[in-house]
């Protein structure tokens, strides 16, 4: 278990840094499925890496061209003073305690 838990970390640390960040997108108020989150890290369920760590988690995805956005923290107050120092997206699923998030588009704070 320690093993795993480690290779994950150092799995989204790796894609964090090596993950261009996009900005643009939808406008934050457009957002009807929860917060908007600020991820470290969006890339498409069909990333080698991605899939990998789908996989050891037990995820199963329908469709592999979604987007998933990895080590995401809830933004409460979308408006004056919200700041996202990554990826700021609106996502379907938050359900994976922050690690990952499915089905995410970009947002603009």
């Amino acid at each position: 278990m320690q093993f795993k838990l480690a290779f994950v970390s150092a799995a989204l640390a790796s894609l964090a840094v090596a993950t261009p960040t996009p900005r643009g997108g939808e406008p934050a108020s457009s957002c009807t499925t929860g917060p908007v989150q600020c991820c470290n890290s969006v890339q498409s369920a069909s990333s080698g890496a991605v899939g990998l760590l789908l996989g050891l988690l037990g995820i199963v995805l329908q469709d592999l061209n979604v987007n998933v956005g990895l080590t995401c923290s809830p933004i409460s107050v979308v408006g004056a003073g919200s700041t996202c120092s990554a990826q700021a997206v609106c996502c379907q699923d938050n359900s994976h305690g922050g690690l990952i998030s499915i089905g995410c588009i970009p947002v603009q704070l």
